[in-house]
């Protein structure tokens, strides 16, 4: 097991704050209350030990069980398509390591919530033991996303951090309050799709990213 110094710690966040300025100065993060949250909710915190040495490097990183935490790119691009707003209630589907979720509830909260799925039972504990560093309005569930989670439906957004094969689920579209957005990998592309009404999508693909298989029990 590594572990890190008082001063390590430090220079890893200095370091966070130099990728974060990156990220903006490249146009991958641009609303300021998402810029925030990447500043508060620091990436070492949700990294296994090993790995946190490389917290600062803009690129996916093992979680354990086949899983990643994603690329920080990656991870700006898809909030700025979802644009989560304080008071929204959003489904964070393949939570995995809690991150995603984590930057979702500081954005969301006070007024807002997040409901984060995870599929494989132990990401679930280390994601919802991580996220409680923060102390932010996040509930951590395990179950079959594939499904949604119509318990607390609808939503005012769902993100999915894991690429499905063809198209979304239908309960996704389903659980999607009118004027809501899904931000989800297609394939090998990101899809946006916001709900114009019960049965009328607007949808936008952009291509050229990898992402793990979406995972069902």
């Amino acid at each position: 097991m590594l572990c890190f110094s008082e001063r390590e710690l430090k220079s890893t966040k200095i370091t966070n704050m130099a990728l974060i300025d990156n990220l903006i100065s490249e146009g991958w993060l641009k609303t300021p209350r998402i810029i925030r949250a990447f500043k508060k909710i620091q990436r070492i915190d949700f990294l296994p030990e090993e790995e946190k040495g490389s917290a600062d490097l803009n690129e996916a990183l093992p979680i354990g069980h086949q899983q990643t935490i994603s690329q920080p790119l990656v991870v700006a691009f898809m909030l700025e398509k979802l644009q989560p707003n304080p008071g929204h209630k959003i489904l964070d589907i393949g939570s995995g390591s809690g991150w995603t979720a984590a930057l979702l509830a500081e954005i969301v909260k006070e007024k807002g919530r997040v409901i984060a799925l995870e599929v494989v039972p132990e990401l679930k504990k280390f994601g919802e033991m991580n996220a409680t560093k923060y102390g932010l309005p996040v509930e951590f569930i395990c179950a079959d996303a594939s499904k949604g989670y119509e318990k607390e439906a609808p939503y005012d957004g769902i993100l999915c951090s894991a690429a499905v094969r063809k198209s979304l689920p239908e309960p996704w579209k389903k659980q999607l309050t009118t004027g809501g957005r899904i931000v989800a990998p297609v394939g090998s592309s990101i899809c946006l799709f916001v709900k114009k009404s019960e049965n009328d999508f607007d949808e936008k693909e952009y291509p050229g990213f990898v992402f793990v298989p979406f995972v069902e029990k």
